[in-house]
């Protein structure tokens, strides 16, 4: 009975250290790992909700850049960081739903890592060059059949959901286009600025000013509704049904985070997320807000690795 009563006094007092370290958190200077370099959208992002967190926390927040390995070098530094919640990591998706299933072995474990909030998803576009005589997705399936071996479409590296959600297309449609890789969106879009390529998918805050100028079209939305700001751009899902494609910035922390503790950080970044210049920030770059408890999140992610798992599979992509 003995025995009994100190474990549960024991547990009692683990449950109040936990609460306590909620209510204190942070107390210290916080980190967040950004698993790329400094000045894409996924680096200027953790800056902004990191500025915010830091005015609400009093507490200094600092973005740390740690690319590599296929944003597995930050991955692996939070893995490793104590559960205090001091170490946060700020990624795209594909770090938890396409590596995995992409690379035959990885420098974290995906599982350990602690899913706090979904930041925002973003707006992928099919574009082509304007020199391509097509103005729809059918059109375009239609040239590419007529004209085999012609056309060719970026991605920004083998495994990006540039490349992947082309290769579902073309499973699709028999949409002809060969793949070429570029190293980084940036170059990707030069390249077809330039008509090195003449198709591709791309967030739309990318693409607006050179589509307002004509030195690209936009064909359609390759998200599953249409985008509130373009209501007259049908998806590729009106023409393709099922066809659809996400991006998204996530945030999680080290293993074992207390629930409490976990809960508090979630709670945080969803006032962070809603405040006036974060939503500025997610309008320039036609950002939507999701908010999802650290649960749902979870199965969000779990869904997603199952999507993208299938058609990583099913295209033949594999990462030694």
């Amino acid at each position: 009975m003995g025995s009994l009563i100190r474990i549960a006094f024991g547990l009692v007092l683990a449950l109040c250290a936990a609460q306590a370290s909620a209510q204190n958190y942070p107390s210290g200077p916080v980190k967040l790992i950004v698993p790329v370099p400094a000045g894409g959208v996924t680096d200027v992002m953790a800056r902004i909700v990191g500025q915010r967190l830091q005015e609400m926390w009093n507490q200094s927040v600092v973005v740390e850049n740690r690319p590599g390995g296929n944003y597995g070098v930050g991955a692996q530094a939070v893995e490793r960081s104590p559960a205090d919640g001091l170490t946060l990591l700020v990624a795209p998706d594909s770090t938890f739903t396409a590596n995995p299933a992409l690379f035959s072995k990885l420098i974290y474990s995906p599982d350990n890592i602690t899913p706090i909030a979904l930041l925002c998803r973003g707006t992928p576009m099919l574009m082509v060059n304007p020199s391509l005589p097509v103005k729809t997705v059918s059109e375009l399936v239609a040239y590419s059949k007529a004209n085999p071996g012609k056309l060719s479409y970026a991605s920004f590296g083998i495994g990006t959901y540039a490349q992947l959600s082309m290769e579902d297309l073309k499973q699709r449609t028999g949409l002809d286009a060969q793949h070429v890789p570029y190293k980084g969106a940036a170059p990707a879009l030069n390249g077809l600025l330039a008509n090195e390529v003449q198709l591709m998918l791309l967030n739309l805050s990318s693409v607006e000013e050179q589509a307002k100028a004509g030195k690209v079209r936009l064909i359609a939305a390759a998200t599953e509704k249409r985008v509130p700001t373009l209501p007259d751009m049908p998806t590729i899902g009106e023409t393709v049904p099922g066809f659809e494609t996400s991006i998204w910035f996530g945030m999680w922390g080290p293993p074992n985070m207390p629930p409490e503790l976990l809960k508090k950080i979630a709670a945080d970044v969803s006032k962070a997320l809603d405040l006036p210049e974060t939503k500025d920030f997610f309008k320039t770059n036609t950002f939507q807000r999701v908010d999802l408890s650290p649960q749902d999140f979870g199965k969000l992610i779990q869904s997603d690795l199952k999507h993208w798992g299938g058609l990583i599979k099913s295209v033949g992509v594999k990462i030694e």
